[in-house]
C-alpha cells in the first residue's frame, strides 16, 4: 500500500469518527487531532438535519474556559435531539498530553473535541466565515444550508435561546 494510500484511509477514518452522531461520538477524554484545516472543513460544512454547535476555544483563553460548562450543559440537554456540540480546541499540538489532554479529563468533558493545529490561521480563519477577526471564543451553528457565525462568550441562557431560536425557524 502506498504512503498516500494509507494517510488518505487514516483521514478518512478519523473523519468518519467525527462525524458520528452515535452514543460513542465524542467519549470523554478522547480528542480527535487535526493538523490542516483542510482536513475538518468538510465537517464544518455538513448541510442536512442536525444542527452543529461548533465552539472555537483554548486552554489558555480565560472567556472560553468560563463559558465551556454551557456547552455541556447544552450538550447533555439536548442529548435527545439533532444538536451536535464540537468544541474545537487551538492549542498547540504539542500541548496535548500536557495541557489538553488533563483539561479535558479534569473538567469531565463529554462533548467531542477536536484539535485543530493549523499554524496558517490568516487563510484558515476567514475560511469559517469571513467576519472573523480570529478572536476567541467564536462559535459557529450550521443547520442545514444556514450558517451563524458569533464572536462572544455564551451564557447558558443564550446559547440555549440561539439553539431554539434557529430549531423553530
Amino acid at each position: 500500500m502506498s504512503r498516500s494510500v494509507f494517510i488518505g484511509m487514516i483521514v478518512l477514518i478519523a473523519f468518519l469518527s467525527a462525524c458520528s452522531n452515535g452514543p460513542g461520538a465524542g467519549s470523554r477524554g478522547s480528542i480527535i487531532m487535526y493538523t490542516s484545516f483542510d482536513e475538518l472543513k468538510p465537517m464544518l460544512e455538513r448541510e442536512n438535519d442536525t444542527l452543529y454547535v461548533y465552539n472555537f476555544w483554548a486552554t489558555w483563553c480565560v472567556p472560553c474556559v468560563k463559558e465551556l460548562k454551557n456547552f455541556e450543559e447544552v450538550n447533555a440537554d439536548y442529548a435527545g435531539r439533532k444538536v451536535k456540540v464540537v468544541l474545537i480546541s487551538l492549542d498547540w499540538s504539542e500541548d496535548l498530553e500536557t495541557k489538553l489532554k488533563p483539561f479535558i479529563k479534569e473538567r469531565d468533558i463529554r462533548s467531542q473535541v477536536i484539535n485543530l493545529d493549523d499554524p496558517n490561521a490568516n487563510r484558515w480563519i476567514p475560511m469559517v466565515d469571513q467576519s472573523w477577526d480570529g478572536a476567541i471564543p467564536a462559535t459557529l451553528f450550521r443547520y442545514g444550508k444556514e450558517k451563524i457565525f458569533m464572536v462572544h462568550t455564551f451564557t447558558h441562557e443564550e446559547l440555549v435561546n440561539e439553539i431554539e431560536d434557529i430549531l423553530n425557524k
